[in-house]
């Protein structure tokens, strides 16, 4: 101990700062800074034991930029080994020459002579980290001024244990409070978006965590898709999506169980670390959503801080998932219920529709034969019916467009392709989502316009392509059809021609507040729709 310093006026010290630390942050610090004022050493630092048996720096007075940051591997250095055997271990002189000596990687640790480190015990006797002590200048310590510092690991520990024992029993409670709270929330809910949303927002909240997200698990894309989160900031809004095989939330859903990452910033296997940094993002904690085993997503949860997880908040955490996912299937099942309950008024209006069609074609009677008539009712009632298969394997009440049209192209070249005609298609661009009503009067314009582009695009030309590219913008939605084959005729005007399915889709273009077009351009035949999406059914 230094000059004047009594032991019991170095125990108050300690322990003064045990009781006035916010964080165990903080506390680590002032312990080593402690330590520094009572202790005749030049640095000080605490590390602790790692899942494996390593060790992390946790606290230091040379090396602070290195809190966190700096990891040791089981038994690696003298630190290495007083953590695995439990023993202390006091070098006098030419430290850094020791066999055993392990150097900070990338830092110049070379001008000290001498070293103590000292294990930081629990109440079983076991090391949860070491105490480590330099001096630039030889040191050789009596036999009563090793009794003196091995006090002082006693006391530090002592002071580590109390604050973990108090700060998990407080934390304990507040997380059991926040359980219910967020608990009873979530399950009153019948919407899965706003359950989501609620789930983010109550548990950053109610746990203090910097940031909250939700991935659902797209499984015929093998991705997790960003549904939910609290953070305000539109980049991370608009984080893509990633697949299950890149990402630490994707091995916390194949290994089914809570993934800790101590620093996102750090983590090489972490996607986004500029956006973690922008955000103030540093410890995480991902927990997969799961029903009965089978994976629904996962809840991802930051720190402000590098800390850890204690073992009671990832008990609280992973009830809170189980929860969210048995709400969110709840809500799917309400929902789907009340779909099915309007599905007779929705066959009704797309048999009133398909009526309607029919009537039409009768009017339009310049057919060759009956079949010809009768494969043209067919291909629109299949189009309406690829609608409602889509939306019973889909997202609820919204089919996406791409979709449609992939259904629509394989009903196409199965029934219209010629033998002897060799065409490629080509589905592209964003999978916009509708709604029942439009995604119904969509799949017809599709229909018509891509067996327009078959029938009346391949007359000459024996082999092509067709491309059916979909763009949305600012609540816009555009779709192009179109192909590689025959030239359109000098001064064509869809509007005028005599060809039923144009005019179904100008009319459908219009019922869907939008317009139709039909030109050249640059050698093939393009057809565009564009319509204004709407959000609501």
């Amino acid at each position: 101990m230094k000059n004047g310093t009594t032991p019991e006026q170095s125990l108050l010290s300690y322990l003064d700062v045990a009781t006035h630390a916010d964080s165990r942050e903080e506390l680590l610090s002032e312990l080593v800074s402690t330590c520094l004022q009572n202790v005749r050493c030049d640095s000080c630092d605490i590390l602790y034991r790692e899942p494996g048996d390593g060790l992390v720096l946790r606290a230091s007075t040379a090396f602070p930029e290195l809190n966190n940051r700096l990891k040791l591997g089981k038994g690696i250095g003298l630190s290495g080994q007083a953590l695995l055997t439990g023993e202390p271990i006091f070098i006098p002189r030419d430290a850094t020459k020791h066999p055993n000596y392990t150097k900070y990687p990338g830092f110049d640790d070379n001008t000290f002579e001498a070293l103590v480190i000292l294990p930081l015990l629990n109440n079983s006797h076991q090391a949860f980290g070491v105490l480590l002590f330099r001096k630039n200048t030889p040191w050789r310590l009596s036999p009563l001024e090793r009794r003196r510092l091995l006090e002082v690991s006693q006391i530090i520990s002592c002071c580590l244990r109390g604050y973990n024992a108090a700060y998990q029993a407080g934390a304990q409670i507040n997380r059991l409070g926040a359980l219910s709270e967020v608990s009873k929330t979530i399950a009153t809910s019948p919407y899965v978006e706003e359950i989501l949303q609620l789930l983010v927002n109550l548990t950053a909240q109610q746990f203090n965590y910097r940031v909250c997200t939700v991935r659902l698990l797209d499984e015929n894309r093998g991705e997790l898709v960003l549904r939910a989160t609290q953070a305000q900031a539109k980049a991370y809004q608009r984080k893509r999506a990633i697949k299950l095989g890149e990402s630490i939330a994707g091995r916390a859903i194949a290994e089914n169980r809570p993934i800790i990452v101590r620093d996102v910033r750090i983590e090489e296997d972490y996607i986004g670390h500029d956006l973690a940094v922008e955000q103030g993002l540093r410890s995480m904690v991902c927990v997969p959503l799961t029903l009965q085993n089978k994976p629904v997503g996962v809840l991802s949860c930051y720190t402000a801080e590098v800390r850890d997880f204690l073992p009671d908040e990832i008990k609280a955490l992973e009830t809170l998932a189980k929860t969210a996912a048995v709400s969110i299937e709840h809500a799917k099942l309400q929902v789907r219920n009340t779909l099915m309950q309007e599905m007779h008024h929705r066959v009704k209006n797309n048999l009133q529709q398909v009526a309607s069609l029919l009537r039409l074609q009768m009017r339009h009677s310049n057919y060759k034969s009956l079949e010809e008539a009768l494969n043209d009712c067919l291909g629109r009632i299949l189009a309406i019916a690829s609608v409602h298969d889509l939306l019973s394997r889909e997202d609820l009440d919204h089919v996406g467009i791409r979709s449609i049209a992939d259904t629509l192209v394989h009903h196409q070249k199965s029934s219209l392709m010629l033998p002897n005609r060799q065409i490629q298609f080509q589905v592209r661009g964003s999978d916009v989502t509708l709604n029942m009503s439009q995604a119904t009067q969509l799949a017809l314009v599709l229909n018509e316009l891509i067996q327009n582009a078959m029938e009346h695009g391949f007359k000459q030309t024996q082999s092509g392509e067709i491309h059916i590219n979909v763009e949305e913008k600012d609540d816009e939605v555009s779709i192009w059809v179109s192909n590689s084959g025959d030239s359109l005729p000098e001064g064509f005007d869809p509007t005028a021609a005599s060809n039923l399915g144009l005019k179904i889709v100008d009319n459908l273009a219009r019922s869907l507040g939008g317009k139709y077009k039909m030109s050249d351009v640059l050698g093939w035949t393009v057809s565009e729709v564009k319509f204004p999406k709407v959000t609501g059914e």
